[in-house]
């Protein structure tokens, strides 16, 4: 990034000067023709664009490496034994796979969005759908977000009708709209009935559960979403023994090789 920098400012400084000469030339040389003042002209505001293009590249340059930075953020090691308890949460793929991948998210959380719509594919096609792995949805709506623990549990009601990763999907595909009258339009949309769900909502009866997943996730060290920790579990088992956490949205390499590695240590 540095030599890019000194790139940019040595680039920028020629056409400074090339633009100060040029305007002395003009200067010093007022016998020259209409023709030959046009072309000077012409000359220079190229290479004004030519400056333009330079600073907007760099601009370019700078927001893309912004936005990698607050989605690529440090993976921490496992500092110590964690072990999930997966009981009650929502499971996706194999009931008896060995390997588990365990994700703390919010429906609120763009990040989190971002990965179910660009990541999650992946990951499914290649590990859930075959087999290899089961995935379970940990809830941990963040503090901040006042709709996403509502919005969590309405997922839970509509999982008690079969119903969950379909509700799980609108929402995350309406994440500026989860206010208690949406929950209730998604639930009708995907075929709940309104009086049960909003019923189901208003009795808190998924809170305990909620703020269980939740709680273990920051015992784990979560500190923000998604978090996703990939464990191994034992047959007839809910407990989950972490052995790699990825945080972020992390390209599917960096999934690959902690799904891979946790498979290998399974034996499969």
């Amino acid at each position: 990034m540095t030599n890019r920098k000194h790139f940019v400012t040595i680039i920028s400084a020629l056409i400074m000067l090339t633009l100060t000469c040029a305007t002395g030339m003009a200067q010093r040389k007022p016998t020259r023709t209409n023709e030959e003042l046009k072309a000077l002209k012409q000359e220079i505001e190229s290479l004004k664009e030519g400056q333009a293009a330079i600073q907007k590249t760099l601009d370019e340059i700078k927001e893309l490496l912004k936005s990698k930075s607050a989605a690529a953020q440090p993976q921490p090691v496992v500092p110590r034994d964690i072990v999930l308890d997966i009981a009650g949460a929502p499971v996706k793929g194999n009931a008896n796979a060995r390997v588990v991948l365990v994700d703390f998210s919010d429906y609120q959380c763009p990040f989190c969005a971002r990965l179910v719509r660009e990541t999650m594919p992946v990951i499914e096609a290649e590990y859930i759908k075959t087999g290899k792995i089961k995935y379970v949805f940990s809830d941990f709506p963040l503090d901040g977000h006042g709709y996403a623990f509502k919005a969590a549990a309405a997922a839970n009601c509509a999982g008690a009708a079969g119903k969950y990763w379909e509700m799980h999907d609108r929402l995350f595909a309406n994440q500026s709209a989860l206010a208690p009258e949406d929950l209730l339009k998604y639930g009708e949309a995907i075929g709940l009935d309104k009086p049960v769900l909003q019923q189901c909502l208003e009795s808190g009866k998924y809170d305990a559960l909620i703020r269980k997943m939740k709680t273990q996730g920051e015992n784990a060290g979560v500190r923000g979403t998604p978090t996703l920790m990939v464990g191994l579990v034992e047959p007839n088992s809910t407990s989950v023994k972490v052995v790699k956490i990825v945080v972020g949205t992390q390209p599917f390499a960096a999934f690959k090789e902690a799904i891979d590695g946790a498979l290998a240590w399974a034996g499969k």
